[in-house]
């Protein structure tokens, strides 16, 4: 059975019923703009050094973007289908990143470039609004996972993740998702325990 890939117009339709109401002509002008990019599981989907030229919609997969610290890989961030995910400092300054973004899974991604993004919304309004919203949604997935390892317990992180995203939990692999949350695995495993138990 072939797997049911989504076209740029399907990914299109999904963008404008999240972030913004859209004409027929802005969606076309938002599908001509969109890349669609297929990556094999461990795949590098950006690698440090590289500068960040895309905003990126994950369709289907699992992507974690991570970075090194002495000699330490520290996970910024997992995404699963249907989110968005970009190396935002590198995106806006247009410098290489210190960031690292790779498919934990085979995933289907489509690209939205900054630079064709930022052209079509100088002339679409709609267009103009997704932008901005993408833009929203991602600086508060940022702040709520600061707060997160910032103000919660280990077992109150957890079970907010399980939450906020329960696919995630199912399908990224558990030393990934304790260094995610700023703990170690075996502390991950006995929180897991204890949650189960309740």
């Amino acid at each position: 059975m072939r797997e049911q890939v989504s076209t740029t117009r399907d990914i299109a339709r999904e963008l404008a019923r999240r972030y913004s109401t859209m004409t027929h002509e802005e969606l076309d002008v938002l599908e001509n703009i969109l890349v669609p990019k297929k990556f094999a599981k461990n795949e590098m989907i950006l690698r440090e050094g590289e500068v960040c030229k895309n905003i990126y919609y994950l369709d289907k997969g699992l992507v974690r973007q991570f970075y090194f610290k002495k000699d330490k890989e520290l996970t910024e961030h997992l995404g699963i289908d249907h989110s968005i995910f970009m190396c935002i400092e590198s995106l806006f300054r247009e410098e290489p990143t210190k960031l690292q973004v790779q498919a934990l899974e085979q995933s289907y991604v489509f690209a939205l470039p900054k630079a064709d993004l930022e052209r079509v919304a100088l002339h679409n309004v709609n267009i103009q609004l997704l932008y901005r919203k993408i833009l929203e949604e991602s600086l508060i997935i940022s702040q709520v996972h600061a707060d997160l390892v910032r103000f919660e317990t280990a077992q109150d992180r957890y079970k907010r993740l399980c939450k906020l995203n329960p696919q995630l939990v199912l399908r990224a692999p558990l030393n990934y998702i304790a260094n995610y949350l700023q703990m170690t695995p075996e502390t991950l495993s006995r929180v897991r325990s204890s949650t189960l138990i309740e």
